[in-house]
């Protein structure tokens, strides 16, 4: 019997029972939409994480302060503020391959214009940290130099902070007061949107570290540098010659433990997105129980319909049908209902996936890849578990099966 007749037989026999071809495909329709639609929610959440990294600038290191021991117990990072003006100027002087450096002073602090006043985060930095963040200014101008030296009360205000204050005008040139200190704004900066904590990055005020340290903080050390490396390929040697720098700055013995933490933006992106990755394979690998239990469901319908047609089978054989011709036509029956189940299930995720997005905000990312494999599984599914059945109607005696009641 030629291969052709063969998959129209198969296809006869699944068209005579359609309600029970399609409760079949279920399964598997189910299993494939899940894989994709969890994959599509996982991948999304890894892409905004990795594009929350890439908005803290280019060749990015982070050095932060703190990690002391004290009475056997290690504090953490943070713990001390280690960091000090001295440090600052020894990396800027000192290292060729940085090619700038901002300390980080923090502060939340009540601003007002006007009639306005907002509670925001106030951000001390230096006159590189706009360049280090690859932030550029809608109106306005930096911080020079000589405001840092002069800690001026100036200030530069990002997008949702002067849409509160200033509703909408351009607040270049106006007067904001923080904690009752005036400070000109100089500078509006672009939007940037959301950080990878999901903090507003727009809605903050930048002035100089000094002023920061003198008017609001009264701190004498930084708790974090945001340092940029001259060029990606030297980010390794950068982040080397920091790391030593500090450690001969601070008078740390040769085995002894930092009292600071260096990190490049790549191992920041790294870490952030490991929860992600994680997060991903534990959906997929839950949405592809779905599909095992759609095989075995097939599996289940395919001995059932064997039990059936075993007279039918019995009659095949007896006119010349051969025990292969048999196997290959129960086997194309479970694999054309795997492989349909997986295009209708790979339509019913794709969909999913752009409702979620829709419906919930959240970012999804449908990748070729998840499609490429459920589908793929879907008709390894479709053999593995159909060939059981297969092999047990085509063993069948022709003689036992047309006895059969």
């Amino acid at each position: 019997m030629s291969s052709f007749i063969t998959i129209i037989l198969a296809l006869r026999a699944l068209r005579r029972n359609p309600m029970r071809s399609l409760l079949t495909m279920l399964g598997i329709i189910i299993g494939v939409a899940a894989v994709i639609a969890m994959v599509a929610i996982g991948q999304g959440a890894k892409s905004q994480v990795e594009a929350q990294i890439a908005s803290l600038g280019r060749n990015v290191i982070m050095v932060m302060a703190g990690n002391v021991s004290r009475g056997g117990f290690r504090m953490g990072f943070g713990s001390a503020a280690s960091l000090t003006r001295e440090d600052y100027s020894a990396i800027r002087a000192e290292l060729s391959s940085v090619a700038g450096i901002s300390p980080e002073v923090r502060a939340s602090a009540q601003i007002a214009a006007g009639r306005m006043n907002d509670s925001v985060q106030v951000l001390g930095v230096g006159e590189d940290y706009l360049s280090i963040r690859d932030w550029p200014l809608d109106e306005g101008v930096n911080f020079t130099e000589s405001d840092i030296r002069l800690s001026a009360k100036v200030a530069i205000l990002g997008r949702t902070t002067a849409a509160t204050l200033f509703e909408g005008a351009n607040p270049v040139g106006q007067t904001i007061r923080i904690r009752n200190a005036p400070f000109l704004v100089v500078g509006l900066l672009s939007a940037k949107g959301m950080a990878m904590m999901g903090n507003d990055q727009d809605d903050i005020v930048l002035v100089p570290f000094t002023s920061a340290m003198v008017r609001l903080t009264r701190a004498t050390t930084f708790r974090s540098f945001m340092i940029q490396s001259a060029s990606q390929e030297h980010l390794a040697e950068t982040q080397y010659e920091v790391t030593s720098l500090l450690r001969q700055r601070h008078r740390i013995q040769e085995g002894g433990d930092d009292d600071f933490m260096v990190r490049t933006q790549e191992e920041i992106a790294k870490m952030a997105t490991s929860t992600s990755r994680i997060m991903t394979a534990l959906l997929g690998a839950v949405a592809g129980v779905s599909l095992l239990v759609g095989g075995i469901g097939i599996m289940n319908i395919m001995l059932v319909s064997v039990t059936e047609r075993t007279r039918e089978i019995g009659v095949r054989m007896a006119v010349g049908a051969r025990s292969r011709d048999i196997l290959m036509q129960f086997l194309i029956e479970a694999i054309v209902l795997s492989l349909n189940g997986g295009v209708i299930g790979i339509l019913l995720g794709i969909g999913g996936a752009r409702l979620v997005a829709a419906q919930l905000k959240w970012t999804t990312v449908v990748s070729m890849n998840s499609i490429i494999m459920a589908f793929a599984f879907s008709a390894l599914i479709g053999v593995f578990f159909g060939f059981y059945p297969a092999r047990k109607a085509a063993r069948l005696d022709p003689i036992e099966a047309l006895r059969y009641e």
